[in-house]
């Protein structure tokens, strides 16, 4: 597996899995643009300030990124914790207008979306998803959202669980039209600094009742590495897929 040679954008790359992907992606030969709120903390090729709730500034960042692009990992993301409008805003509606923004810089190239565990139930609402997949802006997703509105106790689960359901139907697009692969991958939990409002979210009994039957939390480099060969040539053939990297939880609830 190689990256020799390509551009690689990584969104949340100033920590966490982001951080991760960003290292292993310039470990392997490639050039890693970071995107993030916050000052990278990782050596990088180069460096765009963006508020991924606000699709302005999205749009800015995505002017300011090469012409050429031959992947965009979509690692940037909040907790459950944070008002419900924010989470949506972040982790779909903003990361959806930026891929969107990118797909003539990304011709030929490859998306990869960090998506959950928490969106394992994505099959029982799937025609909610596949309707708010199908807003063509973030605009319309925003007013989709307003008209059915989404409880913040499982707002984190819900968007989760979009993400898959984009991530398999636009990626089907994508590939067909555009000759982009995009794919998604599905952490369980793992030790990144926002694991402790994970916990405050899903509650003291879930988590130990999750803890009795998993081995123990991923670290982000164990995250990483799938990542990264779905951004390579090697996965040139792989498209629309959720891939659980999970420690066996996927498995354990099948």
């Amino acid at each position: 597996m190689t990256l020799h040679g390509k551009t690689v954008v990584v969104t949340g790359a100033s920590s966490g899995i982001g951080s991760e992907v960003a290292r292993l992606a310039r470990f392997h030969g490639a050039r890693v643009i970071g995107m993030d709120r916050n000052d990278p903390m990782v050596s990088l090729d180069g460096f765009v300030s963006v508020d991924m709730a606000d699709p302005a500034s999205i749009d800015a960042a995505a002017d300011a990124l090469p012409e050429k692009i031959d992947a965009l990992v979509n690692c940037a993301g909040i907790s459950g914790l944070a008002d419900r409008d924010l989470v949506a805003k972040i982790n779909y509606l903003g990361l959806r207008h930026l891929t969107e923004a990118l797909v003539a810089k990304l011709r030929g190239g490859a998306v990869v979306n960090i998506a959950s565990i928490l969106g394992f139930d994505w099959r029982e609402r799937l025609e909610a998803h596949k309707t708010l997949a199908a807003t063509p802006s973030f605009a319309k997703g925003a007013a989709w959202l307003d008209a059915n509105p989404v409880p913040q106790a499982t707002c984190y689960q819900y968007f989760k669980e979009a993400l898959i359901v984009w991530t398999k139907t636009r990626g089907f697009e994508l590939f067909m039209q555009h000759d982009i692969r995009m794919n998604s991958v599905a952490p369980g939990p793992v030790m990144t600094p926002i694991l402790g409002e994970f916990v405050q979210m899903l509650g003291e009994d879930r988590v130990a009742a999750d803890a009795s039957k998993i081995k123990r939390p991923a670290i982000p480099d164990e995250i990483a590495p799938p990542v990264v060969f779905l951004c390579s040539d090697a996965a040139r053939w792989v498209v629309g897929i959720n891939l659980p990297v999970d420690g066996g939880i996927d498995a354990l609830y099948t």
